[in-house]
């Protein structure tokens, strides 16, 4: 199945139409005048360089060998880090395993072997690892005992850690590995599927457990939705998960009952108009409304240019869209929640209105009147 969808791409650069089109279905010789640097930059950026270090051949002649060169070398020091990945994964899974605590593991060098066929074929920064919220603590302590370090990144004084986050991040410093340890698969507010039911639905994969691929699509689906598709490997994730079999009325089953159908045809839309791909059958109930392809134009602001969602300083300009494109995307259920969640006191509103422990509950009501203070202090400091 192929539509025609009419998204803009005029003002993706040539370079990132050029990475696509070497990693499309229907791959063209075309190659209009490209900036070579600016290429590698957005191969590095869209973690792209392993699936086009296996794609040379087929414009060998029309690109600089010092560029392919260098994207070899990116490919190989990808493939050294994930086996190296690869071996602390196993370890981690023993460590597990032997304590008995439920592991399943989300991405990683797992996700490059069970997607791409080929562990080296998919760049990994982490080890993102799912365990129920009632074995988070001890999962906690196994990892400090092995070295990790705790990432303190929120305050947990008001208990509201557990539906407004979804992981802990713990690093070693010896082993230079970040682990993320989730107990949601996707930040709150909103519903989503159970450990439980995701554990008795789990895939093995060499003795380690990974979701199954209808919940995969999922989770995978909403995470690069959640960070704008800013990198184009997210993207590729979706394309090929598109080449294996699924059972499609399964997955539209999900989406439904968690009020995401729009989300995952935002996804299909831009695999199908980025890659060229057509896209499989059972997949027509994602497309049939407008929504999805409005929010797939959406989604190419952030090819259009170079967006780091991770950065320690984004551009307010850019923040503020992604702000916007985050709630766009959200369904009526969570806008509502989302909406309530904001007279949800916050650890800041301690530092605003200093309160005894006893009076703390004073929090609640005074949340306009904390959220207008840190208003007001920002535009003084401003």
């Amino acid at each position: 199945m192929q539509q025609n969808w009419n998204l803009n791409l005029n003002n993706i650069p040539e370079e990132l139409h050029l990475i696509l089109n070497l990693l499309s279905v229907k791959n063209t010789s075309e190659s209009p005048k490209i900036d070579w640097d600016q290429f590698i930059d957005l191969a590095k950026h869209h973690r792209a360089y392993p699936g086009l270090a296996s794609k040379w051949v087929l414009m060998e002649e029309s690109i600089p060998s010092k560029v392919k060169q260098t994207i070899k070398q990116l490919y190989q020091r990808n493939t050294l880090y994930m086996l190296y990945l690869s071996a602390e994964m196993e370890n981690i899974n023993k460590l597990f395993q032997t304590e008995n605590i439920n592991l399943l593991f989300l991405k990683g060098p797992l996700l490059g072997t069970d997607l791409y066929g080929d562990v080296s074929l998919r760049t990994s920064n982490d080890l993102d690892i799912l365990v129920p919220i009632e074995q988070l603590e001890q999962a906690e302590d196994l990892l400090l005992h092995q070295g990790y370090v705790k990432d303190e990144y929120f305050d947990t004084q008001f208990n509201d850690w557990k539906w407004r986050h979804h992981h802990l991040s713990f690093f070693h410093q010896e082993k230079g590995i970040k682990i993320e340890v989730h107990w949601r698969l996707n930040p709150g507010p909103g519903r989503e599927p159970r450990f439980s039911e995701l554990w008795a639905r789990r895939r093995g994969i060499k003795e380690t457990y990974t979701l199954a691929k209808e919940d995969l699509f999922y989770f995978l689906v909403l995470h690069g939705a959640r960070h704008g598709w800013s990198r184009l490997r997210w993207l590729m994730d979706i394309f090929q998960m598109l080449k294996l079999e699924m059972n499609w009325e399964e997955v539209y089953l999900v989406f439904k009952k968690y009020h995401q159908i729009h989300i995952a045809g935002q996804a299909l839309i831009l695999v199908s108009v980025l890659f060229n791909s057509p896209l499989p059958k059972g997949t027509e109930r994602f497309l049939q409304n407008k929504r999805s392809h409005l929010l797939a134009q959406k989604a190419i602001f952030y090819f259009e240019r170079r967006v780091s969602l991770h950065s320690s300083s984004v551009p307010k300009d850019i923040a503020d869209y992604h702000s916007r494109h985050l709630f766009s995307l959200m369904s009526i259920q969570q806008k509502c929640l989302f909406i309530l969640s904001l007279y949800y006191p916050l650890p800041e509103d301690v530092q605003v209105l200093p309160l005894p422990k006893l009076l703390r509950f004073l929090y609640f009501p005074l949340r306009p009147v904390t959220w207008l203070l840190k208003k007001t202090r920002k535009h003084v400091l401003t």
